[in-house]
């Protein structure tokens, strides 16, 4: 449940369109749909006339120009579902080759979300080369979600094969090559590999497989080691096993010990995990383990993120004592943790997909090792330099105020990170000789290169800080105005409000540059990224409220956020709007049915029946809702689709037909119970779509689709637009 809905509309992988959402190519289902043939009365009443403006818009506009005074929502912009939907790539991890060029992973919505490895130039100013061949696509289902699709060592490269999830190793510099397999053909693609290394001391590739082969839904996972010598395709060799999860094996620099996380239901990574290393015997097999942490049950900890120096040396990010998930350092003699650096800050996010890399050791001349690190702290990401023993931090001066993941460079670091004018970029930054200032920043890929056009149209993230529902308790949200150069409302009207839930729930909201966001105050819209309790970058304890009360204290801060938002002057209370995807998609159907705050809703692929849920979905989050529920009662009191008769504003539900996640038959059976109870709504099913939209026809018309259906439910607009909208069932 962890992809969102700026996620879904933005990203093309995890996940040129038409001019019209008339001709594009998809299905969408609608059962015995009513026609809408609404009277010029009730046209009016809900503001559900669509047009189209005659004049075009610039992209730049005059500050000096005085600016049309229109209804809000009904603003004409220049970011239109075709730029959102096909200008937005997305980044699935980077990696540096042999001659230190960076190698990046994107997936692109005009290929239908195909993901392909990309070299930077040689020389300055030539174009990056397509390293992966077009008949592949980079991308791994391990847990549904993926990451850590692909691995680099020198001129080689290993990735997952989308189609058959078999991994292939390739040469990156070879032309001519073409990538082999390493994997044996099972017929079906029920095995897949995830968050790899080399292990050159047994020339072999050591990484996560998930088997399917037995039970697709309880599938089995284990650390294999796949030898990478000979022409023969051997089977994989198991080292780690009896686990229900691992990841992040990472292998130490003489090959004679390895790290790995393991966890086991009911517990997410995120809530209680283990940090185990193996020794290495002379034939490769585990040997002997040992339990570096999560073994005292004293400690409620999560380690993540195991990384061994040159020297032998192992680092890790737990969160033990102060809840916040900070560096610390491996003392094996006695088998110590030490704390190197505690802040209440963040230096780490929730394995929701593999391969994350949130900090890198840098080599250092002296005795002590340097660490290039990033980390979160009140709704903000920070670069720094940390020594190993703890004594500085020497932040580093760039734009970015969000960042993902870093890559060791030849004197400088690779990031991924993005801001509230600069959208998901990676940028290099250049060290000095001390390795402690950054002498230069560069953006080398950006998801949308070209949207800096559209400057002049965006509106910036305001962090803010609102009371729930709990006294003395606060709540955090990114708040966006309408913003356009040629447009204003008059003073006496107050814009409609989109409330965004992230996904997750165990997820959080980023204050950056979201061209699906963007769409929306360009024409008008007020919009709302929220932190409901529950979300992550704030601590163990901000992350606990949710648990036993999904359902409860997502919508109440969602809830409560809307309600700030008025008395603030910032929204109009008759036209809060709210939507989200996956587990926002729950807190969206959940807020519609046992609250009024809302007018109308949207889903993307959400969760109506908590007990289908449980029953249906993966292994990965098959138990996750164990701890965020409660009991039996809790499933059935907290499942939208057993009060239908709760719901009174229209609904909007879109799924993918391939969905593994939150499967079709959920958006299915709550569109049912709520056409049968008369209810304004309409469901859009895609096929060829799982958990998230990632085809860039899809995306377009979802945005537009919600656009027009809020317009003609609580408008008092008409929409710039030309749109066609689909038909609302019970509308009439």
């Amino acid at each position: 449940m962890a992809i969102s809905l700026l996620s879904a509309i933005t990203t093309l992988t995890r996940f040129s369109a038409s001019s019209s959402s008339a001709s594009i190519n998809f299905k969408y289902i609608f059962s015995r749909r009513t026609v809408f043939t609404a009277s010029p009365k009730r046209q009016k009443q809900r503001g559900c006339k669509i047009m189209a403006s005659t004049s075009p818009v610039p992209e730049t506009y005059s500050a000096t120009q005085d600016k049309i005074t229109a209804p809000y929502g009904s603003w004409k912009s220049p970011l239109t579902a075709d730029v959102v939907s096909g200008a937005s790539k997305r980044l699935g991890g980077t990696a540096v080759d042999g001659h230190g060029r960076l190698i990046w992973l994107e997936s692109r919505p005009t290929e239908a979300g195909r993901g392909v490895l990309v070299k930077e130039p040689a020389k300055a100013g030539d174009e990056p080369s397509d390293i992966t061949p077009k008949e592949y696509a980079v991308r791994t289902t391990a847990q549904e979600y993926g990451g850590g699709a692909f691995r680099i060592f020198g001129d080689t490269v290993i990735f997952s094969n989308y189609k058959d999830q078999r991994l292939y190793k390739h040469s990156i510099d070879s032309k001519d090559s073409s990538p082999l397999p390493i994997t044996p053909d099972y017929g079906e693609p029920l095995v897949s590999y995830a968050d790899g290394i080399f292990d050159p001391r047994f020339n072999r590739y050591v990484t996560v497989r998930e088997d399917r082969r037995q039970d697709a839904l309880n599938s089995t996972t284990e650390i294999v080691a796949i030898a990478l010598n000979g022409q023969n395709i051997q089977e994989p060799k198991v080292l780690v096993s009896g686990s229900d999860f691992y990841a992040f094996p990472r292998m130490d620099p003489r090959g004679e010990r390895m790290a790995w996380i393991e966890w086991h239901h009911p517990n997410m990574p995120w809530d209680k995990a283990e940090l185990w290393v193996g020794y290495i015997s002379e034939n490769g097999d585990v040997y002997k383990r040992v339990c570096v942490a999560g073994f005292d049950p004293t400690i409620v900890e999560s380690p993540t993120e195991p990384k061994w120096s040159s020297k032998g040396e192992l680092f890790f990010v737990t969160d033990r004592k102060n809840g916040f998930w900070n560096l610390h350092k491996w003392i094996e003699s006695n088998n110590e943790v030490l704390a190197i650096y505690s802040l209440d800050a963040e230096f780490s996010r929730p394995l929701w997909v593999f391969g994350i890399n949130s900090y890198e050791i840098i080599q250092s001349h002296g005795e002590k090792n340097l660490i290039a690190c990033s980390y979160r702290q009140n709704g903000r990401s920070y670069l720094g330099i940390l020594d190993d023993f703890g004594h500085s931090l020497s932040l580093l001066d760039i734009p970015f105020t969000d960042i993902d993941n870093i890559t060791l460079g030849n004197d400088c670091l690779f990031v991924e990170g993005a801001s509230g004018v600069e959208p998901s970029s990676v940028a290099k930054v250049t060290l000095d000789d001390h390795k402690l200032k950054a002498v230069d920043f560069k953006v080398v890929w950006s998801s949308s290169p070209d949207t800096l056009k559209y400057k002049s149209y965006f509106s910036l993230p305001e962090l803010i800080e609102f009371p729930t529902e709990v006294p003395g308790q606060k709540a955090y949200a990114y708040y966006y105005p309408p913003s356009n150069p040629i447009y204003q409302a008059s003073p006496e009207e107050k814009p409609p409000l989109l409330v965004k839930s992230h996904g997750g729930p165990t997820s959080e909201a980023r204050g950056i540059l979201n061209l699906s966001i963007q769409y929306w105050t360009s024409r008008g819209w007020a919009f709302v990224d929220v932190n409901y309790g529950g979300s992550t970058g704030y601590g163990r304890e901000f992350r606990e409220r949710l648990l036993g009360r999904w359902g409860i204290v997502d919508v109440n801060d969602c809830c409560s956020c809307a309600t700030f938002l008025v008395g603030s002057g910032k929204a109009d209370e008759k036209r809060l709007c709210i939507t989200g995807g996956s587990a926002g998609g729950y807190t969206t159907l959940a807020a519609l049915a046992f609250r009024d705050t809302f007018k109308a809703g949207a889903s993307l692929y959400g969760v109506a029946d908590l007990s289908m849920l449980r029953a249906e979905t993966h292994k990965f989050e098959s138990r996750y809702i164990d701890n965020l529920v409660g009991s039996e009662k809790d499933y059935y009191e907290k499942s939208p689709i057993n009060f239908v008769d709760k719901f009174s504003c229209p609904i909007i539900l879109f799924q993918g037909l391939e969905d593994k996640v939150v499967p079709p038959d959920q958006a299915r059976k709550i569109y049912k119970a709520l056409k049968e109870n008369g209810l304004p709504v309409a469901l859009v099913e895609y096929e060829g779509e799982q958990h998230g939209f990632r085809k860039a026809e899809n995306i377009k018309f979802t945005l537009e689709q919600q656009m027009v259906f809020f317009a003609r439910v609580v408008g008092h607009f008409d929409v710039a637009d030309e749109i066609i909208p689909i038909k609302i069932d019970n509308f009439d």
